[in-house]
């Protein structure tokens, strides 16, 4: 459901922002405190996120571009009209069948996907990425070494994160 109000922008610390009434924000579900929005300021379609600010309303934080397009300014009351939209989840990608097979004859397909998502995003997406197939067994390989010894923090190559010695 779309909600309008209007506000004025104002500045804190470095950021421009509007303070969104409570009027509008009770409407809306926070996840983990945020609410994703898509709107328009002024009649500029933008998307983002409403911030939780203690003992006050949701903040929309008003970039550049949003003001320029909202042909509007600091000090000035804009036109905001908002709606709450799903955020977009991030998906892990298929299982590489290289690493799918040793998983299951090692027996450790329930370690792996005991990872994060974004762990396991990072192995996929990085098997699927690897062209030599001596580079892709080392690597498998040292996946299933690590999840072996119960690590949680894995990671392949094993210097994808070089430790800078400065």
């Amino acid at each position: 459901m779309i909600q309008h109000f209007e506000a004025e922008i104002y500045q804190t610390g470095i950021n421009w922002c509007v303070d969104v009434p409570p009027t509008v924000t009770s409407q809306m579900k926070p996840e983990k405190g945020y609410i994703h929005i898509s709107g328009k300021i002024n009649g500029f379609a933008f998307r983002k996120t409403l911030v939780p600010v203690k003992n006050a309303p949701y903040r929309l934080f008003v970039n550049y571009l949003m003001m320029k397009g909202g042909a509007t300014a600091l000090g000035r009351v804009a036109s905001f009209s908002i709606e709450q939209v799903e955020k977009e989840r991030e998906t892990v990608p298929d299982m590489h069948p290289q690493l799918e097979a040793a998983l299951e004859q090692e027996e450790l397909t329930a370690e792996f996907y005991a990872l994060t998502a974004a762990r396991k995003r990072d192995v996929i997406k990085y098997l699927y990425k690897v062209k030599a197939e001596e580079t892709m067994r080392k690597n498998i390989r040292t996946l299933i070494a690590q999840l072996r010894n119960g690590e949680k923090n894995v990671r392949i190559p094993m210097n994808a994160y070089p430790i800078d010695p400065t």
